[in-house]
């Protein structure tokens, strides 16, 4: 997975609430971004089941930035940001 990859697909992310798929199972997902876009958040929980997915995002530089999962892998926050479908 290269980098570039997950920017776009977590840009591509409605701010605020959405709800959408993933994985054939229904979330719902509120993203949060700073005005300046340094600072950016995702939370996102299964409707039907018990599944989270939660993470900070920090712009360092324009280049560089710093991906902090709560409590759980990156790869699971990765997979999630590029394979969550939000609804039209």
């Amino acid at each position: 997975m290269e980098h570039a990859e997950f920017d776009a697909a977590f840009k591509a992310m409605p701010e605020g609430y959405a709800e959408g798929a993933y994985e054939g199972r229904r979330f719902g997902v509120t993203v949060k971004r700073s005005e300046d876009g340094r600072r950016n958040s995702l939370f996102a929980r299964e409707l039907a089941g018990t599944d989270i997915v939660s993470f900070n995002l920090y712009r360092v530089a324009s280049d560089q930035t710093s991906l902090k999962p709560c409590e759980m892998s990156t790869q699971k926050v990765v997979a999630f940001v590029l394979g969550f479908r939000p609804d039209p």
